[in-house]
């Protein structure tokens, strides 16, 4: 059984988290923090697991948490995770971090995008990105797992085959997604704001999205055979629903493609990846919503590839997937406690 630490247990992603390592027989959770000044219980911050779990939250301390973890999941807001790491990591816990602070190999472009100057170069350095879809093999001794997010997994998983086979342009990819709410967090915002979002439906960040260097990173180092970088265009959009991740997205071929040849190149892509479901139906939200699938369709329409797919932003695009990392990391097979 391995000790499990969750660093900033109060959000959403936190909350589905501890549910589902709750139900997994590999794991046990340990420590909990938290930032606030009361030190909450986990059940009274998340109600829903109420007689599920008895643990009280405690401010974090790298000495402590190292005595009775092996590993932390760190669920804290983005430029908060690099003051800890390295204390951690010092102290032989390993740590999947679930912010967006190791994800970008490039501290110049991490400070361009997010605004601060990245304080942890040798942990940046050794991260090894969680997307075990593309980097299983990488994942199992890693120390530091930087655990994608959800517009970015979806987004990478459904371009990932044709930038590896070079079917498609590099540049004017255009990625049309929508989120769910708490994808925004569970800190209040005027933006998120029930009167505010509800009935409505807008985009944001129009060309300045964070996300957007992140999938031009992963996809160019995919198709790294061909040299070129991947540029794509991401606008993203808020949708006045709990959860889910929906993206339509457009690229135009290199050459002349056909729709079922597609549909089984993508089929063959994913035929070791459990979690990613290649559907001849258009998927919808619904449908992957509390699991940790995403599911994927193509089809070609006047000349363009035009790729569908979706998930679960808190599951599959944040604790489920850093749950297959756990899984990796243990030597556990990649689906336990993943049968949501």
């Amino acid at each position: 059984m391995t000790g499990v630490a969750i660093v900033g247990a109060s959000g959403y992603a936190s909350r589905e988290l501890i549910r589902i390592l709750l139900n997994h027989p590999g794991a046990e959770i340990r420590v909990a923090t938290s930032r606030q000044d009361d030190s909450p219980r986990v059940d009274a911050l998340h109600p829903s697991l109420a007689g599920r779990i008895d643990l009280a939250c405690e401010p974090f301390d790298a000495d402590r948490l190292a005595e009775r973890a092996r590993v932390a999941f760190l669920a804290l807001p983005h430029t908060a995770s690099m003051a800890v790491v390295a204390s951690l990591r010092e102290r032989n816990v390993r740590v999947i971090d679930l912010s967006a602070d190791y994800r970008l190999t490039d501290a110049q472009i991490y400070a361009d995008w997010y605004g601060h100057t990245h304080t942890d170069a040798v942990g940046l350095k050794e991260a090894v990105y969680g997307l075990p879809e593309l980097y299983r093999e990488s994942i199992p001794p890693a120390g530091l797992i930087a655990n994608p997010g959800c517009y970015t997994s979806t987004s990478i998983l459904a371009l990932a085959p044709l930038i590896r086979e070079n079917l498609v342009e590099r540049t004017g990819i255009v990625i049309d997604a929508k989120s769910g709410v708490s994808g925004a967090g569970r800190s209040p915002k005027l933006s998120t704001h029930f009167p505010e979002c509800n009935e409505s439906f807008s985009a944001y960040n129009v060309g300045k999205h964070r996300h957007t260097p992140e999938i031009d990173q992963v996809l160019t180092d995919v198709g790294c055979a061909q040299g070129d970088p991947v540029e794509v265009i991401f606008t993203p959009h808020l949708v006045p629903m709990d959860r889910g991740i929906f993206a339509t997205i457009y690229a135009t071929p290199r050459g002349p493609v056909v729709e079922h040849d597609l549909l089984d190149l993508y089929r063959s892509f994913y035929k070791q990846s459990p979690f990613v479901r290649v559907v001849s139906h258009l998927p919808a939200t619904k449908e992957s919503a509390f699991t940790n699938y995403c599911d994927i369709t193509v089809r070609v329409v006047r000349g363009k590839v035009v790729v569908l797919a979706c998930l679960d932003n808190l599951i599959k695009g944040a604790s489920g997937v850093a749950v297959q990392n756990f899984n990796l990391m243990f030597g556990h097979p990649e689906t336990t406690g993943l049968a949501l």
